[in-house]
């Protein structure tokens, strides 16, 4: 049997489940996340044994820290991906309401119901825990998922769906309903991005040339988001105690993820006071600084930065710093370099703060806290199956609402039209 012969009947599968969890009730679907979240404890030590193998494979192929990071199932990522479920059980099911309905002059009432999707495609890269996510969060809005993971997590990442099947199967699911392709052949990526007559919308997540490879290759919607660019401006009236805490977080506590900040744009009155003292926490942690003139005189050990530094998501310890003059400075800076991602301000000023979140263009805006809140559990959505830097049809952290749709339904009493 061919690849793509085997997506087809990947798909078909997934197309029967879809209708089917389409029908399943709340309570149904929230026992069998309640399921697979206890499955995934239980097999915890199965689960990191398999791991060993994909991490060995990646050290020996040269991953970077970060990228062996993402790939590792430590306990905390696995009580993570169970308590995610957990969470999603107990978030409000989406499907089946009715957002809004109104009556007609002719009695006609018209009203608009939110329904699943139907099939979606997560490609991902290494982040064997992004299987539970997707899978969890694709069930509880009444969709099937078609994973296709990236060839240095496979084993992790099948080893994780078989967990969520057998518990799913067990607590009522159809089966097809989370399903993995289970070969690391680059041409099962091209294939299954042209099954639009099976899929409904494909989510990648991963690295900027995957996110570009699958947006010019699909013949399905893409929610795209292609990488994370985040700023901190650092505001003349700014706490700098607060400052260095939240440019610290952004940068050094996990600089591998795209919610990590890579640039830090300071006001020129504040410079000479906090320069000096953010460079020393941050050099002392390890970041090497690529600075504008401005930073180089007041960061020992700084670089200069070039052009392209100032559009680079580095996903390591590396930040760009740039002085500007002012607010509207740093407006046009993230207008010119910004990814549509995370944007940040640190300031006491109130009129400084409404500006920059009115202004600024990003799928989340902050004012005084790190640019590592925008995320799905952080924000309060559950786990999140991916962050949408378009704005079709969703913008930002995606959790259950963001993986359905609405249709209109209609309530009549032998209306016909004129």
């Amino acid at each position: 049997m061919t690849i793509r012969d085997e997506l087809l009947q990947m798909g078909t599968r997934a197309r029967q489940a879809s209708r089917a969890l389409a029908r399943l009730s709340s309570g149904t679907k929230d026992s069998a996340l309640l399921a697979m979240a206890n499955g995934l404890e239980a097999s915890k030590v199965e689960l990191q044994e398999i791991n060993r193998r994909d991490l060995d494979a990646g050290r020996k192929a040269g991953l970077s820290a970060a990228m062996i990071d993402r790939l590792t199932l430590t306990d905390g990522v696995i009580e993570g991906m169970a308590q995610g479920l957990r969470e999603v059980a107990a978030l409000p099911d989406p499907v089946g309401e009715v957002t809004r309905m109104w009556k007609r002059p002719n009695g006609l009432m018209v009203g608009k119901k939110r329904i699943p999707l139907g099939v979606i495609a997560m490609i991902y890269e290494s982040r064997p825990n992004v299987t539970a996510d997707a899978g969890g969060l694709c069930l509880k809005a009444g969709n099937a998922v078609i994973l296709r993971g990236g060839h240095e997590a496979l084993h992790s990442s099948v080893a994780i769906a078989s967990v969520l099947e057998r518990a799913g199967r067990q607590a009522g699911i159809p089966e097809g309903a989370i399903q993995v392709v289970g070969t690391t052949d680059r041409a099962a990526v091209g294939e299954l991005l042209q099954m639009d007559r099976h899929i409904d919308l494909v989510i990648p997540r991963g690295g900027e040339g995957l996110i570009r490879f699958v947006t010019e290759t699909s013949r399905i919607p893409v929610i795209q988001h292609f990488k994370g660019v985040c700023h901190v401006f650092v505001d003349a009236s700014a706490d700098l105690a607060r400052a260095e805490a939240i440019v610290m977080n952004g940068k050094v506590q996990r600089p591998g993820v795209c919610n990590a900040l890579e640039t830090l744009l300071v006001h020129r009155d504040v410079a000479d006071t906090f320069l000096p003292q953010v460079g020393r926490a941050l050099t002392g942690a390890g970041v090497e600084i690529r600075g504008c003139p401005e930073t180089l005189r007041r960061i020992d050990g700084a670089v200069a930065a070039t052009d392209e530094d100032w559009d680079a998501e580095y996903l390591a310890l590396i930040l760009s710093v740039r002085v500007v003059d002012s607010l509207d400075g740093a407006l046009d800076h993230i207008a010119a370099h910004g990814s549509l991602h995370t944007e940040s301000i640190v300031t006491s000023d109130y009129a400084s703060s409404q500006r920059f979140l009115d202004e600024v263009d990003a799928s989340c805006v902050l004012v005084n806290a790190s640019t590592r809140f925008n995320d799905g559990q952080q924000l309060g959505l559950g786990a999140e199956i991916g962050i949408a830097t378009t704005k079709l049809h969703s913008y930002g952290p995606m959790g259950l609402e963001d993986l359905t749709t609405t249709k209109f339904i209609v309530y009549g009493q032998g209306q016909i039209r004129e």
